[in-house]
Protein backbone atom coordinates (compact mmCIF):
# COMPACT_ATOMS: atom_id res chain seq x y z
CA UNK A 1 0.00 0.00 0.00
CA UNK A 2 2.98 2.44 0.78
CA UNK A 3 4.16 1.85 -2.90
CA UNK A 4 0.99 2.47 -4.30
CA UNK A 5 0.82 5.67 -2.27
CA UNK A 6 4.26 7.17 -3.00
CA UNK A 7 3.31 5.71 -7.17
CA UNK A 8 -0.18 7.94 -6.75
CA UNK A 9 1.76 11.09 -5.58
CA UNK A 10 3.79 11.31 -8.03
CA UNK A 11 1.33 10.83 -10.53
CA UNK A 12 -0.03 13.91 -9.02
CA UNK A 13 3.35 15.61 -8.84
CA UNK A 14 3.58 15.06 -12.45
CA UNK A 15 0.31 16.58 -13.32
CA UNK A 16 0.97 20.35 -11.94
CA UNK A 17 2.18 22.37 -14.31
CA UNK A 18 5.04 24.70 -12.73
CA UNK A 19 6.79 21.56 -10.85
CA UNK A 20 7.44 20.33 -14.41
CA UNK A 21 8.28 23.35 -15.84
CA UNK A 22 10.67 24.71 -13.21
CA UNK A 23 12.56 21.71 -13.24
CA UNK A 24 11.97 21.09 -9.83
CA UNK A 25 14.41 18.05 -8.13
CA UNK A 26 11.96 15.57 -6.97
CA UNK A 27 12.99 14.03 -4.22
CA UNK A 28 12.70 10.39 -2.69
CA UNK A 29 8.79 10.27 -1.91
CA UNK A 30 8.21 9.59 1.80
CA UNK A 31 5.16 7.48 3.15
CA UNK A 32 4.77 6.40 6.70
CA UNK A 33 2.33 5.07 8.40
CA UNK A 34 0.48 7.14 10.58
CA UNK A 35 0.68 6.57 14.78
CA UNK A 36 -2.98 7.90 15.63
CA UNK A 37 -5.64 6.37 13.59
CA UNK A 38 -7.35 9.83 13.42
CA UNK A 39 -5.34 10.97 11.36
CA UNK A 40 -5.56 7.92 8.85
CA UNK A 41 -3.94 5.13 7.87
CA UNK A 42 -0.40 6.46 5.86
CA UNK A 43 1.10 10.27 5.99
CA UNK A 44 3.52 12.09 3.67
CA UNK A 45 5.47 15.12 3.61
CA UNK A 46 6.06 15.32 0.37
CA UNK A 47 4.79 18.84 0.14
CA UNK A 48 7.23 20.16 2.52
CA UNK A 49 9.81 18.77 1.13
CA UNK A 50 8.90 20.17 -2.44
CA UNK A 51 8.24 23.40 -0.84
CA UNK A 52 11.64 25.46 -0.89
CA UNK A 53 12.40 24.28 -4.13
CA UNK A 54 8.57 25.18 -5.21
CA UNK A 55 8.38 28.38 -3.61
CA UNK A 56 5.22 27.91 -2.67
CA UNK A 57 3.93 27.44 0.66
CA UNK A 58 3.98 23.85 2.24
CA UNK A 59 0.02 23.76 2.68
CA UNK A 60 -0.68 25.82 -0.44
CA UNK A 61 1.11 23.13 -2.57
CA UNK A 62 -0.29 19.91 -0.02
CA UNK A 63 -3.56 21.09 -1.46
CA UNK A 64 -3.00 21.31 -4.89
CA UNK A 65 -1.15 17.95 -4.66
CA UNK A 66 -3.74 16.51 -3.09
CA UNK A 67 -6.22 18.44 -6.30
CA UNK A 68 -4.31 16.57 -8.42
CA UNK A 69 -4.09 12.65 -6.91
CA UNK A 70 -5.67 10.14 -9.54
CA UNK A 71 -8.76 8.35 -7.72
CA UNK A 72 -8.10 5.00 -6.70
CA UNK A 73 -10.52 2.30 -5.24
CA UNK A 74 -8.37 1.74 -1.64
CA UNK A 75 -8.05 5.27 -1.05
CA UNK A 76 -11.48 6.42 0.31
CA UNK A 77 -10.29 10.11 1.80
CA UNK A 78 -7.52 12.28 2.16
CA UNK A 79 -6.91 14.97 3.81
CA UNK A 80 -4.82 18.12 4.51
CA UNK A 81 -2.97 18.56 7.79
CA UNK A 82 -0.76 20.43 10.02
CA UNK A 83 1.81 22.42 7.86
CA UNK A 84 1.86 20.71 4.93
CA UNK A 85 1.10 16.94 5.73
CA UNK A 86 -1.11 14.89 3.63
CA UNK A 87 -3.05 12.07 4.93
CA UNK A 88 -4.20 9.37 3.22
CA UNK A 89 -7.62 6.92 4.52
CA UNK A 90 -7.78 3.03 3.10
CA UNK A 91 -10.36 1.45 2.43
CA UNK A 92 -9.97 -1.37 4.97
CA UNK A 93 -10.61 -4.11 2.53
CA UNK A 94 -8.02 -2.84 0.67
CA UNK A 95 -5.56 -4.36 2.92
CA UNK A 96 -6.94 -7.67 2.59
CA UNK A 97 -5.40 -8.62 -0.72
CA UNK A 98 -1.54 -8.82 0.99
CA UNK A 99 -3.35 -12.43 1.94
CA UNK A 100 -3.59 -13.42 -1.37
CA UNK A 101 0.26 -11.67 -1.77
CA UNK A 102 1.32 -13.40 1.06
CA UNK A 103 0.77 -16.83 -0.17
CA UNK A 104 1.68 -16.15 -3.75
CA UNK A 105 5.21 -15.57 -2.97
CA UNK A 106 5.42 -17.34 0.29
CA UNK A 107 9.56 -17.50 1.25
CA UNK A 108 9.73 -14.68 -0.98
CA UNK A 109 7.01 -12.43 0.57
CA UNK A 110 9.28 -9.31 2.16
CA UNK A 111 12.24 -9.65 0.50
CA UNK A 112 13.31 -6.54 -1.64
CA UNK A 113 16.56 -5.52 -4.16
CA UNK A 114 17.29 -2.58 -2.42
CA UNK A 115 20.67 -3.09 -1.90
CA UNK A 116 21.14 -3.67 -5.94
CA UNK A 117 23.59 -6.51 -5.33
CA UNK A 118 26.10 -4.23 -3.72
CA UNK A 119 28.84 -6.61 -2.23
CA UNK A 120 28.98 -6.15 1.49
CA UNK A 121 31.52 -8.08 4.39
CA UNK A 122 30.10 -8.91 7.22
CA UNK A 123 33.16 -9.82 9.75
CA UNK A 124 31.94 -11.18 12.97
CA UNK A 125 33.20 -13.01 16.22
CA UNK A 126 36.55 -13.51 14.93
CA UNK A 127 37.89 -14.48 18.70
CA UNK A 128 41.47 -15.61 19.57
CA UNK A 129 41.61 -19.32 18.86
CA UNK A 130 42.91 -19.38 22.27
CA UNK A 131 39.34 -21.35 23.85
CA UNK A 132 36.19 -22.06 23.23
CA UNK A 133 33.50 -20.08 22.95
CA UNK A 134 31.55 -18.10 25.88
CA UNK A 135 28.09 -16.26 26.26
CA UNK A 136 29.39 -13.66 25.25
CA UNK A 137 30.59 -15.05 22.16
CA UNK A 138 27.55 -16.27 21.24
CA UNK A 139 25.66 -12.98 21.35
CA UNK A 140 28.03 -11.44 18.63
CA UNK A 141 27.71 -14.91 16.87
CA UNK A 142 23.42 -14.49 16.74
CA UNK A 143 23.92 -10.93 16.11
CA UNK A 144 26.11 -10.90 13.64
CA UNK A 145 24.24 -14.02 11.68
CA UNK A 146 21.41 -11.90 11.96
CA UNK A 147 22.55 -9.16 10.28
CA UNK A 148 24.16 -10.48 7.47
CA UNK A 149 20.68 -12.93 6.83
CA UNK A 150 18.63 -9.07 6.61
CA UNK A 151 20.91 -7.64 4.03
CA UNK A 152 21.06 -10.83 1.94
CA UNK A 153 17.14 -10.55 2.56
CA UNK A 154 16.70 -6.72 1.25
CA UNK A 155 19.47 -7.48 -1.87
CA UNK A 156 22.63 -7.65 -0.87
CA UNK A 157 25.45 -9.78 -2.22
CA UNK A 158 26.77 -10.89 1.34
CA UNK A 159 30.34 -12.29 2.53
CA UNK A 160 30.31 -13.23 6.23
CA UNK A 161 34.25 -14.00 7.39
CA UNK A 162 35.56 -15.31 10.39
CA UNK A 163 39.23 -13.56 10.87
CA UNK A 164 41.28 -15.86 12.86
CA UNK A 165 44.07 -14.50 14.95
CA UNK A 166 46.59 -17.67 14.42
CA UNK A 167 49.57 -15.29 15.21
CA UNK A 168 51.16 -13.16 17.80
CA UNK A 169 52.16 -13.54 21.63
CA UNK A 170 48.65 -14.64 22.52
CA UNK A 171 48.74 -17.90 20.57
CA UNK A 172 52.73 -18.30 22.05
CA UNK A 173 50.79 -18.15 25.33
CA UNK A 174 48.90 -20.76 24.37
CA UNK A 175 51.31 -23.51 23.08
CA UNK A 176 53.39 -22.84 25.81
CA UNK A 177 50.09 -23.22 28.68
CA UNK A 178 49.58 -26.72 26.24
CA UNK A 179 52.89 -27.99 27.07
CA UNK A 180 53.04 -27.14 30.27
CA UNK A 181 50.38 -29.20 31.01
CA UNK A 182 52.39 -31.87 28.88
CA UNK A 183 55.00 -31.98 31.14
CA UNK A 184 52.75 -32.04 33.94
CA UNK A 185 51.20 -35.71 32.30
CA UNK A 186 55.02 -36.42 32.30
CA UNK A 187 55.63 -36.28 35.70
CA UNK A 188 56.99 -32.88 36.03
CA UNK A 189 56.02 -30.71 38.90
CA UNK A 190 55.86 -27.42 38.29
CA UNK A 191 53.99 -23.86 39.32
CA UNK A 192 51.38 -23.21 36.67
CA UNK A 193 52.03 -19.67 35.53
CA UNK A 194 49.27 -17.40 36.61
CA UNK A 195 48.89 -15.88 32.97
CA UNK A 196 49.06 -18.48 31.43
CA UNK A 197 45.62 -20.49 30.18
CA UNK A 198 44.21 -22.27 32.91
CA UNK A 199 40.80 -24.15 31.42
CA UNK A 200 40.36 -27.81 31.35
CA UNK A 201 40.42 -27.67 27.94
CA UNK A 202 44.39 -26.94 28.26
CA UNK A 203 44.43 -30.48 30.01
CA UNK A 204 42.79 -32.69 27.47
CA UNK A 205 44.89 -31.11 24.40
CA UNK A 206 48.16 -32.05 26.59
CA UNK A 207 46.79 -35.47 27.80
CA UNK A 208 45.54 -35.82 24.06
CA UNK A 209 49.44 -34.89 23.35
CA UNK A 210 51.02 -37.31 25.84
CA UNK A 211 48.82 -40.28 24.77
CA UNK A 212 49.95 -40.11 21.14
CA UNK A 213 53.91 -38.56 21.66
CA UNK A 214 54.58 -40.10 25.19
CA UNK A 215 57.89 -38.65 26.01
CA UNK A 216 59.08 -36.95 23.30
CA UNK A 217 58.35 -33.32 24.22
CA UNK A 218 59.29 -33.58 27.93
CA UNK A 219 61.83 -31.46 29.31
CA UNK A 220 63.61 -31.74 32.67
CA UNK A 221 61.63 -29.03 35.41
CA UNK A 222 65.04 -27.85 36.55
CA UNK A 223 66.15 -27.23 32.81
CA UNK A 224 62.41 -25.33 32.34
CA UNK A 225 62.55 -23.15 34.77
CA UNK A 226 66.25 -22.23 34.79
CA UNK A 227 66.74 -18.75 35.84
CA UNK A 228 63.27 -17.81 34.65
CA UNK A 229 61.94 -14.20 35.98
CA UNK A 230 59.66 -15.16 39.50
CA UNK A 231 55.76 -14.65 38.97
CA UNK A 232 53.29 -12.52 39.93
CA UNK A 233 52.62 -15.02 42.86
CA UNK A 234 56.31 -14.56 44.07
CA UNK A 235 56.47 -11.06 44.00
CA UNK A 236 57.64 -11.00 40.02
CA UNK A 237 56.06 -9.68 37.23
CA UNK A 238 53.60 -12.03 35.27
CA UNK A 239 54.07 -10.87 31.78
CA UNK A 240 57.54 -11.41 31.99
CA UNK A 241 57.60 -14.41 33.65
CA UNK A 242 55.27 -15.88 31.05
CA UNK A 243 57.18 -14.15 28.36
CA UNK A 244 60.45 -15.86 29.31
CA UNK A 245 58.56 -19.33 29.60
CA UNK A 246 57.36 -19.12 25.86
CA UNK A 247 61.30 -18.28 24.68
CA UNK A 248 61.98 -21.08 27.13
CA UNK A 249 59.90 -23.58 25.43
CA UNK A 250 60.94 -22.51 21.98
CA UNK A 251 64.80 -23.02 22.81
CA UNK A 252 64.31 -26.69 24.49
CA UNK A 253 61.77 -27.65 22.07
CA UNK A 254 63.39 -26.39 18.94
CA UNK A 255 61.56 -24.88 16.02
CA UNK A 256 59.58 -28.41 14.19
CA UNK A 257 58.62 -29.36 18.04
CA UNK A 258 57.40 -26.10 19.33
CA UNK A 259 55.56 -25.63 16.11
CA UNK A 260 53.56 -29.30 16.98
CA UNK A 261 52.11 -27.55 20.00
CA UNK A 262 51.45 -24.42 18.12
CA UNK A 263 49.47 -26.17 15.46
CA UNK A 264 47.87 -28.83 17.84
CA UNK A 265 47.07 -26.26 19.98
CA UNK A 266 45.65 -24.06 16.86
CA UNK A 267 43.73 -26.65 15.12
CA UNK A 268 41.83 -28.62 17.93
CA UNK A 269 40.44 -25.31 19.02
CA UNK A 270 39.07 -23.72 16.34
CA UNK A 271 37.73 -26.94 15.13
CA UNK A 272 35.86 -27.03 18.32
CA UNK A 273 34.83 -23.50 17.32
CA UNK A 274 33.63 -24.40 13.93
CA UNK A 275 31.48 -27.12 15.51
CA UNK A 276 30.08 -24.84 17.71
CA UNK A 277 29.17 -21.89 15.30
CA UNK A 278 27.43 -24.55 13.21
CA UNK A 279 25.57 -25.63 15.39
CA UNK A 280 24.81 -22.67 16.71
CA UNK A 281 23.64 -21.75 13.23
CA UNK A 282 26.51 -19.69 11.88
CA UNK A 283 28.81 -20.81 9.16
CA UNK A 284 30.85 -18.79 6.88
CA UNK A 285 31.93 -17.95 3.22
CA UNK A 286 35.94 -18.05 5.20
CA UNK A 287 38.13 -17.84 7.62
CA UNK A 288 40.81 -15.88 7.11
CA UNK A 289 44.17 -16.57 8.87
CA UNK A 290 46.08 -13.76 10.24
CA UNK A 291 49.37 -15.58 9.43
CA UNK A 292 48.36 -15.52 5.70
CA UNK A 293 49.03 -12.03 5.83
CA UNK A 294 52.57 -12.40 7.61
CA UNK A 295 53.47 -15.44 5.54
CA UNK A 296 52.42 -13.09 2.02
CA UNK A 297 53.98 -10.07 2.94
CA UNK A 298 50.98 -8.23 3.48
CA UNK A 299 51.70 -6.35 6.63
CA UNK A 300 54.73 -4.82 5.01
CA UNK A 301 53.30 -3.63 1.98
CA UNK A 302 50.81 -2.10 3.98
CA UNK A 303 53.45 -0.40 6.26
CA UNK A 304 55.26 0.25 3.50
CA UNK A 305 52.01 2.06 1.63
CA UNK A 306 51.51 4.26 4.89
CA UNK A 307 55.53 5.00 4.84
CA UNK A 308 55.45 6.03 1.51
CA UNK A 309 52.66 8.60 2.02
CA UNK A 310 54.53 9.88 5.31
CA UNK A 311 52.38 8.29 8.13
CA UNK A 312 55.09 6.59 10.06
CA UNK A 313 58.05 7.51 12.09
CA UNK A 314 60.83 6.25 14.05
CA UNK A 315 61.05 6.98 17.88
CA UNK A 316 62.24 4.77 21.18
CA UNK A 317 63.46 2.03 18.52
CA UNK A 318 59.68 1.46 17.86
CA UNK A 319 58.14 2.27 14.58
CA UNK A 320 55.24 4.35 15.24
CA UNK A 321 51.76 5.37 12.54
CA UNK A 322 50.60 8.71 12.88
CA UNK A 323 47.36 8.66 13.65
CA UNK A 324 46.56 11.55 15.59
CA UNK A 325 47.05 13.34 12.36
CA UNK A 326 43.78 11.21 11.39
CA UNK A 327 41.32 11.79 14.07
CA UNK A 328 42.91 9.28 16.91
CA UNK A 329 43.27 10.35 20.57
CA UNK A 330 47.56 9.45 19.53
CA UNK A 331 49.73 7.85 17.94
CA UNK A 332 49.98 3.85 17.75
CA UNK A 333 52.83 1.66 17.68
CA UNK A 334 53.26 -0.67 14.77
CA UNK A 335 56.28 -2.68 15.09
CA UNK A 336 58.23 -2.85 18.60
CA UNK A 337 61.71 -2.21 19.54
CA UNK A 338 62.17 -6.36 18.95
CA UNK A 339 61.09 -5.60 15.61
CA UNK A 340 57.76 -7.81 15.81
CA UNK A 341 54.55 -6.52 14.48
CA UNK A 342 51.54 -4.88 16.75
CA UNK A 343 48.12 -6.67 16.41
CA UNK A 344 47.37 -3.39 14.95
CA UNK A 345 49.72 -2.93 11.99
CA UNK A 346 48.35 -6.81 11.49
CA UNK A 347 44.67 -5.20 11.34
CA UNK A 348 46.16 -2.89 8.68
CA UNK A 349 47.09 -5.21 6.71
CA UNK A 350 43.73 -7.20 6.74
CA UNK A 351 41.18 -4.46 6.08
CA UNK A 352 43.46 -3.46 3.33
CA UNK A 353 43.00 -6.66 1.94
CA UNK A 354 39.59 -6.02 2.42
CA UNK A 355 39.48 -3.49 0.71
CA UNK A 356 41.65 -4.59 -2.39
CA UNK A 357 38.70 -7.76 -3.02
CA UNK A 358 36.44 -5.04 -4.21
CA UNK A 359 33.51 -5.05 -1.31
CA UNK A 360 31.55 -1.70 -1.55
CA UNK A 361 30.88 -1.81 2.10
CA UNK A 362 32.93 -3.49 4.85
CA UNK A 363 31.21 -4.52 8.74
CA UNK A 364 33.34 -4.84 11.03
CA UNK A 365 31.54 -6.41 14.31
CA UNK A 366 33.51 -6.02 17.41
CA UNK A 367 32.77 -6.29 20.97
CA UNK A 368 32.07 -3.11 23.09
CA UNK A 369 35.22 -3.04 25.04
CA UNK A 370 36.84 -2.03 21.46
CA UNK A 371 35.19 1.32 20.86
CA UNK A 372 38.87 2.97 20.91
CA UNK A 373 40.16 1.03 18.24
CA UNK A 374 37.96 2.49 15.68
CA UNK A 375 39.37 5.84 15.15
CA UNK A 376 43.06 4.21 14.59
CA UNK A 377 41.53 1.67 12.27
CA UNK A 378 39.86 4.56 10.13
CA UNK A 379 42.72 6.57 10.37
CA UNK A 380 45.08 3.70 8.94
CA UNK A 381 41.77 3.35 6.00
CA UNK A 382 42.51 7.29 4.99
CA UNK A 383 46.40 6.75 5.41
CA UNK A 384 46.24 4.40 2.70
CA UNK A 385 44.34 6.46 0.30
CA UNK A 386 41.19 4.48 0.77
CA UNK A 387 37.48 5.64 1.38
CA UNK A 388 37.11 5.23 5.28
CA UNK A 389 33.53 5.43 5.41
CA UNK A 390 33.37 1.86 3.53
CA UNK A 391 34.15 0.95 6.71
CA UNK A 392 31.07 0.60 9.51
CA UNK A 393 31.91 -1.03 12.70
CA UNK A 394 28.64 -2.58 14.98
CA UNK A 395 29.38 -3.03 18.71
CA UNK A 396 28.19 -5.51 20.41
CA UNK A 397 28.06 -5.60 24.82
CA UNK A 398 29.22 -9.15 25.86
CA UNK A 399 26.11 -10.52 27.75
CA UNK A 400 26.44 -11.61 31.41
CA UNK A 401 24.94 -14.98 32.33
CA UNK A 402 23.21 -15.44 35.73
CA UNK A 403 21.92 -18.03 37.90
CA UNK A 404 19.53 -16.60 40.62
CA UNK A 405 21.04 -14.10 42.34
CA UNK A 406 24.95 -14.85 41.27
CA UNK A 407 26.99 -13.60 38.26
CA UNK A 408 28.64 -16.73 36.57
CA UNK A 409 32.25 -15.14 36.05
CA UNK A 410 33.56 -15.03 32.71
CA UNK A 411 37.56 -15.43 32.62
CA UNK A 412 39.33 -17.16 29.20
CA UNK A 413 42.71 -16.98 30.56
CA UNK A 414 41.18 -18.30 33.90
CA UNK A 415 39.03 -20.94 32.82
CA UNK A 416 35.96 -19.90 34.42
CA UNK A 417 33.74 -19.55 31.96
CA UNK A 418 30.17 -20.75 30.71
CA UNK A 419 30.59 -22.38 26.99
CA UNK A 420 28.25 -21.35 24.24
CA UNK A 421 27.98 -25.18 23.91
CA UNK A 422 27.09 -25.10 27.58
CA UNK A 423 24.39 -22.53 27.11
CA UNK A 424 22.78 -24.41 24.20
CA UNK A 425 22.63 -27.78 25.87
CA UNK A 426 20.63 -25.82 29.02
CA UNK A 427 18.30 -23.72 27.22
CA UNK A 428 18.55 -24.82 23.45
CA UNK A 429 19.92 -22.60 19.87
CA UNK A 430 16.53 -20.89 19.44
CA UNK A 431 15.92 -19.48 22.69
CA UNK A 432 19.80 -18.09 22.97
CA UNK A 433 19.96 -17.14 19.52
CA UNK A 434 16.36 -15.04 20.07
CA UNK A 435 17.25 -13.70 23.42
CA UNK A 436 20.59 -12.70 22.07
CA UNK A 437 18.70 -10.06 19.48
CA UNK A 438 15.70 -8.79 21.07
CA UNK A 439 17.72 -6.08 22.59
CA UNK A 440 20.00 -3.49 20.39
CA UNK A 441 23.81 -4.68 20.39
CA UNK A 442 25.13 -1.96 22.14
CA UNK A 443 22.93 -2.31 25.16
CA UNK A 444 23.90 -4.34 27.98
CA UNK A 445 22.02 -7.51 28.39
CA UNK A 446 21.64 -9.70 31.35
CA UNK A 447 20.55 -13.51 30.13
CA UNK A 448 18.12 -14.87 32.39
CA UNK A 449 18.99 -18.93 32.18
CA UNK A 450 15.39 -19.64 34.07
CA UNK A 451 13.16 -17.61 31.86
CA UNK A 452 15.23 -19.02 29.12
CA UNK A 453 13.59 -22.30 29.68
CA UNK A 454 10.35 -21.91 30.70
CA UNK A 455 6.86 -23.33 28.36
CA UNK A 456 5.17 -20.12 29.37
CA UNK A 457 3.71 -16.84 27.47
CA UNK A 458 7.13 -15.03 29.74
CA UNK A 459 9.43 -16.96 27.36
CA UNK A 460 8.96 -14.75 24.30
CA UNK A 461 10.66 -17.60 22.05
CA UNK A 462 8.19 -20.05 23.17
CA UNK A 463 5.33 -17.65 22.50
CA UNK A 464 6.17 -16.93 19.54
CA UNK A 465 7.17 -20.32 17.89
CA UNK A 466 4.02 -21.37 19.88
CA UNK A 467 1.73 -19.08 17.56
CA UNK A 468 3.39 -20.93 14.96
CA UNK A 469 3.23 -24.18 16.03
CA UNK A 470 -0.88 -23.22 17.12
CA UNK A 471 -1.47 -22.81 12.92
CA UNK A 472 0.08 -26.18 12.49
CA UNK A 473 -2.48 -27.90 15.07
CA UNK A 474 -5.29 -26.18 13.48
CA UNK A 475 -4.35 -27.65 9.96
CA UNK A 476 -3.92 -31.02 11.29
CA UNK A 477 -7.46 -31.07 13.26
CA UNK A 478 -8.92 -29.85 9.83
CA UNK A 479 -7.69 -32.97 8.08
CA UNK A 480 -8.32 -35.17 11.10
CA UNK A 481 -11.68 -34.11 10.89
CA UNK A 482 -11.50 -34.78 6.69
CA UNK A 483 -12.54 -31.30 6.14
CA UNK A 484 -11.97 -29.72 2.94
CA UNK A 485 -10.23 -25.90 2.66
CA UNK A 486 -10.62 -24.30 -0.80
CA UNK A 487 -8.36 -21.53 -1.10
CA UNK A 488 -9.72 -20.23 -3.66
CA UNK A 489 -12.84 -19.68 -1.96
CA UNK A 490 -11.12 -18.14 1.16
CA UNK A 491 -9.65 -16.00 -1.51
CA UNK A 492 -12.99 -14.90 -2.89
CA UNK A 493 -14.52 -14.63 0.44
CA UNK A 494 -11.50 -12.42 2.48
CA UNK A 495 -14.30 -9.37 3.10
CA UNK A 496 -15.92 -11.48 5.73
CA UNK A 497 -12.70 -10.94 7.48
CA UNK A 498 -13.93 -7.74 8.70
CA UNK A 499 -13.62 -8.69 12.83
CA UNK A 500 -10.87 -5.99 14.64
CA UNK A 501 -8.57 -8.81 15.37
CA UNK A 502 -8.77 -9.65 11.69
CA UNK A 503 -8.24 -6.03 10.33
CA UNK A 504 -5.70 -5.65 13.05
CA UNK A 505 -3.75 -9.05 12.15
CA UNK A 506 -3.55 -8.22 8.53
CA UNK A 507 -2.64 -4.71 8.50
CA UNK A 508 0.45 -5.93 10.71
CA UNK A 509 1.35 -8.90 8.45
CA UNK A 510 1.52 -5.75 5.32
CA UNK A 511 4.21 -4.36 7.36
CA UNK A 512 6.55 -7.29 7.63
CA UNK A 513 8.47 -5.62 4.07
CA UNK A 514 8.66 -2.42 5.94
CA UNK A 515 10.33 -3.85 9.63
CA UNK A 516 12.64 -5.99 7.27
CA UNK A 517 13.74 -3.34 5.08
CA UNK A 518 13.99 -1.08 7.92
CA UNK A 519 15.78 -3.81 10.42
CA UNK A 520 18.40 -4.73 7.61
CA UNK A 521 19.67 -0.79 6.80
CA UNK A 522 19.84 -0.01 10.06
CA UNK A 523 21.63 -3.47 11.16
CA UNK A 524 18.79 -3.95 13.94
CA UNK A 525 17.86 -7.34 14.13
CA UNK A 526 16.21 -6.82 17.08
CA UNK A 527 13.40 -4.65 15.30
CA UNK A 528 12.25 -8.26 13.52
CA UNK A 529 12.32 -10.10 16.61
CA UNK A 530 10.26 -7.50 18.52
CA UNK A 531 7.90 -7.66 15.23
CA UNK A 532 7.49 -11.01 15.36
CA UNK A 533 6.61 -11.42 18.98
CA UNK A 534 4.29 -8.40 18.62
CA UNK A 535 2.68 -10.34 15.84
CA UNK A 536 2.33 -13.34 17.59
CA UNK A 537 0.57 -11.85 20.17
CA UNK A 538 -2.01 -10.54 18.12
CA UNK A 539 -2.35 -14.50 16.70
CA UNK A 540 -2.68 -15.63 20.12
CA UNK A 541 -5.37 -13.10 20.88
CA UNK A 542 -7.01 -14.05 17.58
CA UNK A 543 -7.50 -17.76 18.12
CA UNK A 544 -8.35 -17.48 21.75
CA UNK A 545 -11.46 -15.01 20.32
CA UNK A 546 -12.31 -17.02 17.16
CA UNK A 547 -13.23 -20.64 15.69
CA UNK A 548 -11.05 -20.81 12.64
CA UNK A 549 -12.95 -24.23 11.37
CA UNK A 550 -16.83 -23.26 11.56
CA UNK A 551 -19.16 -24.75 9.65
CA UNK A 552 -19.67 -22.13 7.08
CA UNK A 553 -17.70 -22.80 4.80
CA UNK A 554 -16.84 -19.49 3.18
CA UNK A 555 -15.79 -17.56 6.13
CA UNK A 556 -13.84 -20.37 7.41
CA UNK A 557 -11.38 -20.94 4.36
CA UNK A 558 -10.84 -17.01 4.73
CA UNK A 559 -9.85 -17.65 7.79
CA UNK A 560 -7.61 -20.42 7.15
CA UNK A 561 -6.11 -18.12 4.78
CA UNK A 562 -5.12 -15.61 6.89
CA UNK A 563 -3.83 -17.59 9.11
CA UNK A 564 -1.80 -19.28 6.71
CA UNK A 565 -0.54 -16.15 5.84
CA UNK A 566 0.51 -15.26 9.22
CA UNK A 567 2.84 -18.54 8.96
CA UNK A 568 4.37 -17.77 5.86
CA UNK A 569 5.58 -14.10 7.79
CA UNK A 570 6.08 -15.50 11.23
CA UNK A 571 8.27 -18.77 9.57
CA UNK A 572 10.17 -16.15 7.02
CA UNK A 573 11.08 -14.03 10.01
CA UNK A 574 12.45 -16.93 12.24
CA UNK A 575 14.31 -17.93 8.96
CA UNK A 576 16.05 -14.73 9.50
CA UNK A 577 16.68 -14.98 12.59
CA UNK A 578 17.83 -18.21 12.74
CA UNK A 579 15.48 -20.03 14.31
CA UNK A 580 13.47 -23.45 14.50
CA UNK A 581 9.89 -23.50 13.24
CA UNK A 582 8.22 -26.71 15.56
CA UNK A 583 4.93 -27.81 14.08
CA UNK A 584 4.17 -29.18 17.05
CA UNK A 585 5.09 -28.35 20.69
Amino acid sequence: MKQKIAQLLIQAIEKIDFLVIDGVDMPAVAVERSRDPRHGDYASNLALTLAKQAKINPRELAAQIIAALPSDPAVVKVELAGPGFINFFIDPNAHHSIIKTIHELGPQFGLSQVGAGKKIQVEFVSANPTGPLHVGHGRGAAYGSAVANLLAAVGFQVHREYYVNDAGRQMDILATSIWLRYLEECGEVLSFPCNAYRGEYIREIAWSIHKDAGFEYRRPQALVLENIPADEAQGGDKEVHIDALIERAKTLLGPKLYRDFFQIGLDTILDDIKQDLHEFGVDYQQWFSERTLLNKGCVEQALERLRTSGYLYQQGGATWFASSRLGDEKDRVVVRENGQYTYFASDIAYHLNKLDRGFDQIIDIWGADHHGYIPRVKAAIKALGADSDKLTVLLVQFATLWRGDEKVPMSTRAGEFVTLRQLRGEVGKDAARFFYVLRRSEQHMDFDLKLATEKTNENPVFYVQYAYARVCSVLRQLDEKNGQRNWLLGMENLDLLSADLEIQLIHSLARYPEVLEKAALQHEPHQLAHYLRELAHEFHTYYNSHQFLVEEAPLRDARLNLICAFKHVLGNGLDLLGINKPESM
